[in-house]
């Protein structure tokens, strides 16, 4: 295992390419585990029937020399087709979903819709003293709207996690 250094931690977003086996993800899941590295975000899914694959996308943070590692180790487990470090490559595109529910009256509840507008947040529910709002976008984007939204009445938040996909007409 490589020695830590005093490099900077950095975020990372894996791409990991598997066959949609049972137990495929307990492996990748358990190497994190078993080697002490956190998983800040992670979303499964099927993603072609025909060919049996699903795509797990993994933000993780660390140093530039243990996430090479994690990448390398991700690699040797069986079921896994490939490996993209999104993060690195020029073609990687991320985003993440979120779903927010505001309680707010007056004038919070005016402010709170203005904000929703410059941030092209949906209205996707509404009553007398609250919204849900659909907001799609990078993950920042999500966080600064929450945080604007806090003093406005922000009662919950549900998060997808971060997708992933390679730019152009390739597939990944």
């Amino acid at each position: 295992m490589p020695q830590r250094t005093h490099d900077p931690v950095e975020t990372r977003t894996l791409a990991v390419l598997v066959n949609n086996e049972p137990g495929v993800l307990a492996r990748v899941v358990g190497l994190f585990s078993a080697r002490g590295y956190n998983i800040e975000s992670l979303t499964v899914a099927e993603t072609d029937k025909a060919v049996g694959a699903s795509r797990i996308t993994i933000v993780t943070t660390g140093q530039p020399v243990i996430l090479d590692q994690i990448k390398a180790q991700l690699d040797r487990i069986v079921s896994v087709r490939r490996v993209i470090d999104v993060t690195l490559d020029p073609a990687g595109v991320q985003r993440e979903l979120a779903l927010i529910k505001v309680r707010s009256t007056g004038q919070d509840r005016i402010e709170a819709l203005r904000v929703s507008e410059i941030f092209r947040a949906k209205v996707i529910d509404t009553t007398l003293q609250s919204f849900i709002f659909e907001l799609t976008g990078a993950s920042e984007k999500i966080d600064a709207f929450c945080e604007l939204m806090r003093p406005l009445g922000l009662v919950e938040v549900s998060r997808t996690g971060v997708l992933s996909i390679h730019r152009g007409p390739e597939s990944s």
